[in-house]
């Protein structure tokens, strides 16, 4: 069970994260939520799909990494075998919130740093988040901008899934899969973009999804599904080899 409170330097200072890539650790994830502004660095590893969430009916787009629950296929021994690891991913277990300060008078929101004291990475070893005589460490810096671009790239996210709905360029699919050993598997609830639709876009149209970056993020979210063919081999090679 989660249990978020905020970061400080009293309470944290000998704290220390564990950045190994492990199931343990919680990184058995099969998919991570993703952004418009990643798309570029989690295309050449990742497809990007999108999910609907159940309880908002809010669309996000969505890094896969396997094709069923607690199967993250770019996970080995060794570690994340991929050059990148989405943002949603690398910051945990931290997460941003927001505080209310009074400056001049006046009540303003600003965004902190939260941290999940149930989450396994967290311990006496492992990267620091403070300097012994305080201040807060190059890390725990990085971990700062990790947040604010998150925090952006959602609502960025937001606004391009609303161009997506608008202009009819969802539709769900069914992933059927078939393994070398003949074994049957399918990829249900995901969405994609609908090519059919969208080269019936309008010059206009078009244009408006340009200035806005949009059409880029379409092209790069389909120019990703050429991924699926390196998860396929990556759970093709953990079939059992015949004798």
């Amino acid at each position: 069970m989660s249990q978020h409170v905020l970061l400080n330097s009293v309470d944290h200072k000998n704290l220390k994260i564990n950045l190994s890539r492990s199931a343990l650790l919680g990184d058995n994830l099969w998919f991570s939520a993703t952004f418009p502004l990643e798309f570029r660095s989690v295309q050449a590893h990742y497809p990007i799909f999108f999910q609907k969430d159940p309880s908002s009916g809010q669309f996000f787009s969505v890094a896969m990494f396997g094709f069923k629950q607690n199967e993250n296929l770019f996970l080995t021994a060794d570690g994340w075998d991929a050059a990148y690891i989405p943002l949603s991913v690398r910051r945990q277990p931290f997460l941003i919130g927001q505080q209310t300060i009074r400056e001049d008078g006046v009540e303003q929101q600003q965004r902190v740093i939260h941290i999940d004291m149930a989450n396994p990475r967290i311990g006496q070893e492992g990267e620091a988040l403070f300097y012994e005589f305080g201040g807060n460490t190059p890390y725990l810096d990085e971990v700062g901008d990790m947040l604010e671009t998150i925090h952006q790239g959602l609502q960025d996210n937001a606004d391009f899934v609303d161009s997506l709905i608008s202009n009819e360029l969802l539709e769900s699919f069914t992933l059927d899969i078939t393994l070398d050993d003949g074994s049957q598997n399918q990829m249900l609830g995901f969405y994609t973009i609908n090519e059919d639709k969208l080269a019936t876009l309008s010059a206009e149209i078009l244009a408006q999804l340009h200035h806005k970056g949009h059409l880029q993020a379409i092209y790069m979210a389909l120019a990703s599904h050429s991924n699926m063919r390196d998860l396929m081999q990556r759970k093709n090679a953990l079939l059992p080899t015949k004798g």
